[in-house]
């Protein structure tokens, strides 16, 4: 595998899923980590991240000692070059002047790191850097530059050690993909022995292990996650598995239908619970997205629990958390900073009677495609566009009741339908309605009203963890602006979201 040791960078995990890309295991660490947790892993290969830190500052986050003397190849990228640079002895020094977004740099030097590039190429490449390195220790080599940095990648021939100031995991850093896989493959020599295929039978076996005995409830949700990691759990541990389904009153249009027919195909043991009525009066008065996760989280958790009290022998509760989940829930110096709780990783309750079990916990979301489409399931399935785990409640900015929910459900129904095959959208990551906390004055049927607001937001993205708003056509923005105040009672104007992620996130709240 390949450690990716992380200073709080958001870019972080395009690190890991551009290594992972090249069909090599990637795991992200905090700094904090120490060199016996790094020792155990028996990595081919380290990166160090960038961090939003100046590595002179005083309080800047450090590398534990005795990592570097591992005797691996080490990365370190932007602040991670920094700190190689500094761990050496040598200085780093503010820049003349920052340098954010794309710039032009030239390879002047041979390197495993550049194999494929001529000195002299001149790549355009993505900087976000204050500090440059302004001096190198004695036998190491400069390999690019640029016209504000003279050290703009670097090596220790002897310890195979490399630097780039700049940061190849973003698609606008050209060949950027290329220069990771180079030191993957040609410096750390890491086989491409990471699949769906591989990921299958190894998580089977590791479920097997894991609950050897005793029945596992899945919280399934007719998305992605929960229908692959069902059908995965299903594989391994065959009728010990009940899947509880839980008709939270937040679900889109037709989505309980889906689960009470198409993922019965599956030959699964579904339970649907109808508990809309505890979870709009656990939301009642509820503005903050965050308590709103937790308080779905917990209760999601206790009707999972009451559900396993009616069954015999269960003693696990699994869950479709993802690695992005795990990695954008956690908050400590070094590790990305907290975006948001994910309901799977920050709502669950101090007290659970169920162990956990998250089979796609090290998965990234096309990675679960990937793996779903390796176990048979239907592409229907399997391409469902993301749904966050409290459904429409985090969709609607503001309070969550019967009537606003009615009111972004047939709203959302409307964008769906009218992104599912226009030309326009056949990129998009996912494309859904919000509802704002705000009226507007309008005319419908030569009256005054005074309705709600939908904004809509489609978003196009290879992972979801960077997304660019999609450039809907003229025609599908006017259809969109027309149905939705025309069908749907409530609303009388319609807003298009033209924000990217970052320094937006894909969903409201």
């Amino acid at each position: 595998m390949i450690l990716v040791v992380d200073f709080g960078s958001q870019y972080t995990q395009l690190i890991a899923r551009r290594i992972r890309e090249s069909n090599v295991y990637c795991e992200i660490l905090p700094c904090t980590v120490s060199v016996e947790e790094v020792r155990e892993k028996k990595p081919a290969g380290i990166v160090l991240s960038g961090g939003p830190a100046s590595v002179y500052v005083e309080s800047a986050p450090k590398l534990a000692s005795g990592i570097l003397e591992l005797g691996v190849p080490v990365l370190g990228i932007c602040y991670g070059m920094g700190v190689l640079n500094v761990n050496a002895g040598a200085s780093v020094g503010r820049a003349e002047r920052r340098e954010y977004g794309r710039t032009k740099i030239e390879i002047v030097d041979d390197s495993d790191l550049f194999d494929g590039f001529e000195i002299g190429a001149a790549p355009s490449v993505w900087m976000s850097h204050g500090d440059r390195m302004e001096s190198l220790p004695e036998g190491w080599t400069v390999l690019a530059k640029s016209d504000n940095a003279p050290i703009v990648a670097f090596r220790d021939p002897t310890r195979r050690l490399f630097g780039l100031q700049f940061h190849p995991e973003v698609v606008h850093s050209e060949r950027g993909a290329e220069v990771l896989s180079n030191f993957v493959h040609g410096v750390c020599g890491a086989p491409s022995d990471w699949t769906a295929d591989s990921f299958i039978d190894s998580t089977i076996e590791g479920l097997r292990r894991r609950a050897p005995e005793g029945r596992v409830i899945c919280g399934l949700s007719g998305g992605v996650d929960s229908t692959v990691a069902a059908a995965l759990l299903h594989r391994a541990i065959g009728e010990r598995l009940t899947c509880i389904f839980v008709d939270n009153g937040l679900l889109r249009a037709g989505d309980r239908e889906m689960v009470e027919t198409s993922l019965a195909h599956l030959g699964l043991d579904i339970r649907v619970i109808d508990a809309a009525d505890r979870f709009f009066d656990a939301l009642e008065g509820v503005l903050d997205p965050e308590l709103k996760r937790k308080r779905i989280g917990n209760l999601f958790i206790q009707v999972f629990e009451e559900a396993a009290a009616k069954l015999e022998d269960v003693r696990y509760l699994a869950q479709g958390t993802l690695y992005p989940d795990v990695i954008e829930s956690v908050s400590v110096r070094g590790p990305s900073a907290t975006i948001k709780t994910h309901h799977n990783v920050g709502g669950l309750p101090e007290r659970m009677k169920l162990e956990l079990v998250e089979p796609l916990r090290e998965l990234f979301k096309d990675e679960v495609r990937a793996v779903g489409r390796e176990l048979g399931l239907a592409e229907e399935l399997v391409a469902r566009e993301p749904f966050p785990g409290p459904g429409l409640a985090v969709r609607i900015v503001g309070t969550v009741t019967r009537e606003r929910v009615r009111l972004l459900r047939e709203a959302d129904a409307i964008v769906r339908e009218e992104l599912r095959d226009r030309p326009d959208a056949a990129n998009l990551w996912q494309g859904f309605g919000v509802l704002l906390p705000i009226q507007t004055v309008g005319v419908q049927g030569d009256e005054r009203t005074y309705d709600q607001v939908i904004a809509v937001r489609a978003v196009e993205s290879l992972d979801g963890m960077t997304a660019d708003w999609a450039r809907l056509s003229h025609e599908t923005l006017e259809v969109l602006g027309r149905r939705i105040p025309n069908e749907v009672k409530g609303i009388n104007r319609v807003v298009y979201d033209v924000s990217s992620k970052p320094p937006a996130t894909i969903e409201w709240e």
